[in-house]
């Protein structure tokens, strides 16, 4: 009996590995075919086949192959070129293309002339970045170079008039794809600068190097740079690069970021300049506020300091003394006035004279009152005051108290 080797999957899996590593064709190849199954993966990974009429072969680029290696945004039914290796992924035993490059298939002619066109224009100065002129911070009037309809436009428009209502924009409605295109966006960056727009926005969408071409024609560049009018560029996505990037004054990395760069947020400006307004004038009464306190205080001190006021104090003081002299001299005349009187009507009530009126009269002798009936004789001369005058007469007859004469 013969003796057999067992061999493990993983050995197997390993040896076919090895075997396939060591082929000089399958270290470094391009495999022409259409794209299926592409899968972008969170990490960065992209995961696709590659198939024609006859089979099909699993794919990976890995994260670190994407930038250098693939400058478009690879779907399914694309046909491309991709250059890689062979190799085995042991644990699913199965063999698959390790890309690192994937283009469009037909590109390799049109990035030989971009370089031939970009390293000519350089040498000239076309891209020089001393002589790009500035972008004006606040324009009036914006020129657009682009296809009438399309999301480029109405990105712009969106964002225009949420940035800033108040800029005129004027669209020059060019061809961006196709033959014919680079000969109607030179027209339109030649008629917008001749009508003396304060920025030029040239661009449209994605796409791929074909579709992108006419932003790298050199009669577009040319025009871009002999424009005296500021130009932004906004052409394809942000992965995207033409040669009308280059040539303009600012690049950005799509339409709607170039209409960004172009139109300041007037809005967000016009609020916080509402915004300051209002603090501004709320400070104001504040402090005005303040000031009339003691601007008012002052008033009242410059008034009690004046010397016109305290005259004026004074003389009120003095009145107001000279009536209250007034009142209690009035007073006190009064009380004595009154204390006259009563003084008067009890003295007139003790006055001999008062008792003449109503028919009393006083008697005198020789000028001494008489008060006895016996002082008076028959023929004796007296004299009688009342209260009107006196009266001079002779007793005729004297006649006393029985009583008081015995």
């Amino acid at each position: 009996m013969i003796d057999m080797k067992i061999y493990s999957v993983g050995q197997i899996n390993n040896y076919i590995k090895n075997l396939i590593t060591q082929d000089y064709v399958l270290k470094s190849l391009t495999i022409k075919g259409e794209v299926s199954n592409c899968k972008y993966h969170s990490l960065g990974h992209i995961y696709f086949s590659l198939k024609d009429e006859t089979g099909i072969i699993p794919a990976v680029m890995f994260k670190g192959n994407v930038p250098n290696g693939l400058k478009f945004k690879m779907t399914d039914g694309q046909m491309v070129l991709v250059t890689g290796s062979i190799g085995v992924y042991e644990r699913d035993g199965k063999y698959q293309l390790y890309a690192t490059s994937v283009k469009l298939e037909g590109v390799g002619d049109l990035h030989a002339e971009f370089e031939r066109l970009k390293n000519m224009l350089n040498e000239e100065g076309l891209f020089d970045p001393d002589l790009k002129k500035p972008i004006p911070r606040y324009p009036k009037k914006v020129g657009i170079v682009t296809a009438r309809t399309g999301a480029a436009i109405q990105d712009i428009l969106n964002i225009a008039r949420r940035r800033n209502p108040y800029v005129e924009l004027f669209l020059y409605p060019a061809k961006v794809q196709g033959e014919g295109a680079a000969d109607t966006i030179v027209k339109g960056i030649r008629k917008l600068d001749a009508m003396g727009m304060d920025t030029i926005i040239i661009g449209r969408g994605g796409g791929s190097i074909e579709d992108l071409w006419a932003f790298n024609e050199e009669k577009v560049v040319r025009a871009i740079y002999e424009a005296k009018t500021p130009i932004i560029s906004g052409v394809g996505h942000e992965i995207d690069i033409t040669l009308s990037d280059y040539a303009a004054d600012l690049r950005a990395p799509t339409p709607s970021a170039a209409c960004e760069l172009a139109l300041p947020d007037i809005m967000t400006t016009i609020n916080q300049v509402r915004s300051y307004k209002n603090s501004f004038d709320n400070l104001i009464k504040s402090k005005l506020s303040v000031y009339r306190l003691k601007l008012e205080k002052n008033q009242q001190m410059l008034l009690r300091l004046n010397p016109k006021t305290k005259l004026e104090n004074q003389i009120q003081y003095l009145s107001e003394l000279y009536d209250r002299l007034r009142k209690n001299m009035d007073d006190r005349f009064n009380r004595y006035r009154h204390k006259f009187e009563l003084l008067s009507v009890r003295l007139n009530g003790l006055s001999p004279s008062a008792k003449l009126i109503g028919g009393f009269g006083y008697i005198e002798k020789e000028g001494m009152p008489v008060s006895d009936v016996n002082d008076i004789k028959e023929n004796d001369v007296i004299d009688i005051t009342v209260s009107n005058g006196h009266i001079s007469t002779v007793v005729k007859k004297v006649e006393g108290d029985k009583n008081e004469q015995r």
